[in-house]
């Protein structure tokens, strides 16, 4: 199989170019960003994919991805669950974490490109999704996972979902103090959210089963910058058996045999975040025997049976490949965005550092 190991000051970028090619080519006319050829979109993977492009230096293309969330915003400040061919393809909700994610997108895109018009022409947008997101939010700071478009607000909360939101809190804070404008909401909201992921579990999961088997619930407070320092590392520690398959990657629930290279990219940006460096790029290295001859990465495999599985070769998936490989490189000036605050550019090995490990060449 072949191992890539990408390190700080090693990101192979002729290697990545086919994978953003990738998702240039699967992106429609109108800038949206289905998951494969003919798929579906959904507005959360929409704008991972259009991360992908913005690493890959894609900027119209990725200017064009987000036109398309503002050509199609409801009046409320949401999108719905899914969209294909122009259309929409499941109007019954709008989910809060899909609908707060512009604001991440947004923040990586001016943070790749220092470019502050597009800042401003995309802010009434982020405002107005942020101010969906904001009239979920319940009383010990959790924010409801969705609207339903006729049965109103669903009053249970994810981990997963909300974690995503406190990261997009942070970058639609840091949109409006880069735009001297008011965050003074956006912030209490952020830290009444953090409280509850930290302190309150009775706040999620209350309604359906828990999703505690799911990796995503694991590592994504590591992975937004709920859980930092020491207690992250301690808490990726906890699992870790559960959940990483040596070789392979990270498993998607810890009671099936398949594990996927998606939830294995974001596994490795929180390993970086809490200073586990090397495992990071170790882990990370797995992950290339998925990939297929054009720069795609199949969804995942099911180790049991030796097979690709789903045979669908998700934009989505090749977006978090490349997020992966651009904080283990700083390659671009958004890669730090994933590496969350309390990871200093000190505590990460340099390219120098590295060199004696083997990380700066493609292995075959």
């Amino acid at each position: 199989m072949t191992k890539v190991y990408v390190s700080m000051g090693f990101y192979p970028h002729e290697y990545f170019k086919d994978t953003v090619d990738y998702i240039a080519r699967v992106q429609q006319s109108s800038g949206a960003i289905p998951w494969f050829e003919g798929g579906s979109l959904d507005p959360w993977d929409h704008i991972e994919s259009a991360m992908g492009l913005t690493i890959g230096q894609r900027f119209e293309e990725a200017r064009a991805a987000y036109q398309w969330l503002i050509d199609n915003q409801t009046e409320k400040g949401t999108w719905l669950a899914a969209y294909k061919d122009g259309e929409i393809e499941d109007g019954t909700r709008a989910e809060s974490n899909f609908v707060a994610y512009i604001a991440t997108g947004v923040w990586h895109y001016y943070l790749s490109t220092g470019d502050k018009e597009f800042l401003r022409h995309m802010w009434p947008a982020v405002e107005k999704a942020m101010g969906f997101v904001l009239r979920l939010q319940g009383s010990q700071g959790q924010i409801y996972w969705a609207e339903n478009t006729t049965e109103g607000i669903k009053e249970d909360s994810l981990v997963t979902g909300c974690s995503s939101i406190f990261k997009s809190f942070e970058c639609a804070i840091n949109i409006a103090t880069t735009l001297n404008l008011d965050a003074s909401d956006w912030t209490l909201a952020r830290l009444k959210l953090g409280t509850a992921l930290r302190n309150h579990p009775e706040c999620f999961d209350r309604t359906w089963d828990s999703k505690s088997r799911f990796a995503m619930d694991w590592f994504y407070p590591v992975l937004t910058g709920v859980i930092t320092g020491s207690a992250a590392k301690q808490h990726l520690t906890n699992r870790w058996d559960h959940f990483v398959k040596v070789g392979l990657g990270c498993l998607c629930v810890d009671d099936e045999p398949w594990v996927t290279v998606a939830e294995s990219c974001e596994l490795v940006m929180a390993l970086i975040s809490c200073g586990e460096y090397n495992r990071a790029v170790e882990l990370f290295s797995w992950l290339h025997q998925f990939r297929d001859e054009d720069g795609s990465y199949w969804t995942g495999y099911v180790y049991r049976d030796e097979a690709l599985w789903p045979l669908e070769k998700p934009t989505w998936t090749a977006g978090a490949v490349l997020l992966a490989a651009d904080a283990l490189s700083n390659a671009t000036p958004a890669a730090l965005l994933f590496r969350n605050e309390g990871v200093s550019h000190r505590a990460l090995p340099s390219a120098q550092d590295t060199k004696g490990a083997n990380y700066s060449k493609i292995i075959e």
